[in-house]
């Protein structure tokens, strides 16, 4: 019990001290550590770290650092290269800004589901947002809201073929790919979608009547620019903004259904004998359409770039803090999951329903995932704990992998934005608001909804299987 507690008080502790801002850089070692010390194992301290904490924060950096690093890149690429801020103007021309709510979600989804980085797509879409929502009257305190629908639901978790990190984790774990489950995906996202939007549109008729208007908000730069500071750039044409956002989700899916199933990969296995192709090609797939579009970017607007170089070592640079904060939590994880009092802990999660494991993963990685205010994070430390626990039980109930592997990114995208969430205080900082004024609207589209959407996938999964 005392070892149980000792878990307890760490993890409360980091939620609290990482809603305080400061870094899990520095947090999932020290949190590590006072759940080392609080249970009586103080004389294995440095082999924990050196050997625990380290090794599974290497290995984690080995398999994922890719991706980071291809699609903080391509953001990067396509906020500097005009094509994001092209998409974003031309949805505002089309849809005006009678239907300013939809234009935002629309935009930033394009933008998300094509490999944009959440970040950067809040950075470009915010300027956007607050010109539109002054003209159409209703309240800037709903633009986080707006930004967080399109970028942090159905286009990370539940679409099929997103090349959000999220969707690419569970893949080593269930030798799954990014478009496992389609069907229950673009349900679960239609019920995103569209619960998110019914919330918007209705607490913005509701200030309408109350004639609450934009607000006022002496502090917001009214000249601020919106777009990408070389004007040349700006004028990009929009088949090309569009073309790289399609070649990661068309390349990535030709690979994983088309080319890679057709290969004999056996050949791999007699140089490399700790790889399982089958497990990697949704990987492999993936790193080839982010390295693709990015090439294709970069080749359509040579001599257009005012600064190429800075775009891609800022992109480069981009993707560091991302990945070692992860990479930090799942350190953390497997030293919590290595002490005695953490198999209470997976027991009661693992029983939580015998006969239906899709329910104990679903808690399991939105429990997770609200601890560290972090989906990615969550998802990571949950599946390098529990992942070949679920997979064990889900091949004994016959539940598919694919199902697996949806519901697990589903679950970890519901308690991630809670108020200490990393994300959602960047992108507050953004907006120029805070809690108190725009949170409760975050998280009725950013867990109310996807919660609903979450229950749903479960239960279609559990009667009609993965399809």
């Amino acid at each position: 019990m005392t070892g149980t507690l000792a878990i307890i008080i760490s993890l409360i502790l980091l939620m609290y001290l990482a809603y305080r801002g400061i870094t899990v850089l520095l947090l999932a070692p020290l949190m590590a550590a006072l759940a080392v010390l609080l249970s009586g194992e103080l004389g294995f301290l440095l082999p924990i770290y050196t050997d625990t904490f380290m090794k599974a924060l290497g290995n984690y950096v080995i398999q994922f650092l890719p991706i980071f690093l291809l699609g903080a890149l391509f953001g990067q690429l396509m906020a500097d290269s005009g094509a994001a801020h092209t998409i974003s103007r031309w949805l505002v021309d089309k849809l005006g800004d009678r239907h300013a709510i939809v234009t935002v979600v629309l935009a930033c989804a394009i933008l998300t589901y094509g490999g944009v980085s959440l970040f950067v797509v809040a950075f470009a879409i915010y300027p956007i947002a607050r010109d539109m929502f002054r003209t159409a009257g209703i309240p800037k305190r709903l633009i986080p809201a707006t930004i967080a629908l399109g970028s942090f639901t159905f286009t990370m978790t539940a679409l099929p073929g997103t090349p959000a990190i999220q969707n690419a984790i569970p893949i080593p774990y269930y030798g799954t790919n990014v478009f496992a489950a389609p069907g229950l995906g673009i349900i679960g996202a239609a019920i995103m979608l569209f619960g998110g939007l019914w919330w918007l549109r209705s607490r913005a008729a509701r200030a309408r009547a109350g004639g609450e208007g934009y607000g006022d908000h002496p502090d917001e730069e009214l000249d601020a620019g919106s777009g990408p500071s070389d004007g040349a750039l700006s004028q990009m044409p929009l088949f090309l903004a569009v073309l790289p956002l399609i070649l990661v989700v068309a390349v990535n899916a030709l690979f994983t259904y088309l080319i890679f199933p057709r290969m004999d990969l056996g050949f791999l296995t007699a140089r490399f004998p700790d790889v399982a192709p089958d497990k990697m090609i949704g990987l492999w797939a993936l790193i080839i359409a982010l390295a693709l579009a990015c090439a294709i970017l970069v080749a359509s607007r040579l001599g257009r770039w005012s600064n190429l170089r800075e775009s891609v070592n800022k992109g480069v640079f981009g993707f560091m803090l991302p990945l070692f904060n992860t990479a930090s939590e799942v350190g953390y994880g497997a030293v919590i999951a290595g002490l005695a009092g953490f198999a209470i802990i997976r027991d009661a999660v693992l029983n939580v329903t015998p006969g239906n494991p899709l329910i104990s993963e679903a808690i399991a990685m939105n429990v997770l995932a609200g601890i560290t205010g972090s989906s990615s994070g969550g998802l990571s430390i949950a599946l390098q704990t529990l992942g070949a626990d679920y997979l064990r039980m889900a091949d004994a109930a016959g539940i598919s992998p694919e199902l697996l592997h949806r519901v697990a990114v589903m679950a970890a995208g519901g308690f991630d934005t809670l108020p200490h969430c990393g994300a959602i205080i960047t992108l507050l900082a953004i907006c120029k608001l805070n809690h108190r004024q725009s949170y409760l609207n975050i998280a009725a589209v950013t867990m109310g909804a996807p919660m609903i959407a979450l229950v749903t996938v479960i239960a279609l999964g559990t009667v009609f299987g993965s399809f």
